[in-house]
């Protein structure tokens, strides 16, 4: 029976590719390789199996503030780790070689980067949101942080209990 649970839990995750910190890959960094389309359904599905929304991160590599903000969260891994609670985290490249026109062509257009856009876990939109008002005097700020994620997280589901 063991065995069995551990194989179920391994195949569970065999349609994305999921590092030694448990994260997939769509949600570690941008990558124009990556089709947002097929990494949008895993997102979707893994956020309905761990009562999640997705936080869309749209950028790419060329863009300062993306690595801001990595470097901001990195710095901070509390907040990191509540981000990672709170949502499911799909990163969405944008670039000259990449501007995955097809998959953000459904969400309103982005005024800068990089842009946040928060879905149900079934992928119906929310919010979009621009990062700029994160900032406090040019920096980003852990209170505004906190905040958005503690507005966001899903209450987690009441298991019933038989009393018998």
């Amino acid at each position: 029976m063991k065995t069995y649970l551990t194989l179920l839990f391994l195949f569970s995750f065999s349609s994305q590719t999921v590092l030694s910190d448990g994260l997939p890959q769509y949600s570690l960094h941008y990558d124009p390789k990556r089709d947002a389309m097929q990494d949008g359904r895993e997102a979707i599905q893994l956020a309905k199996q761990t009562n999640r929304r997705i936080l869309i991160e749209v950028g790419g590599d060329w863009c300062k503030w993306c690595h801001l903000l990595d470097r901001f969260l990195n710095k901070n891994p509390a907040l990191k780790a509540q981000l990672h609670q709170t949502f499911v985290l799909l990163k969405v490249n944008v670039s000259e070689e990449n501007e995955n026109a097809d998959f953000l062509k459904v969400f309103p257009p982005a005024l800068g980067y990089p842009h946040m856009y928060v879905t149900e876990s079934n992928g119906k939109l929310l919010l979009s949101k621009d990062t700029g008002e994160f900032l406090i005097n040019g920096h980003y700020s852990k209170k505004r942080f906190q905040a958005f994620f503690n507005k966001f997280k899903l209450k987690q589901k009441r298991h019933e209990r038989s009393i018998i």
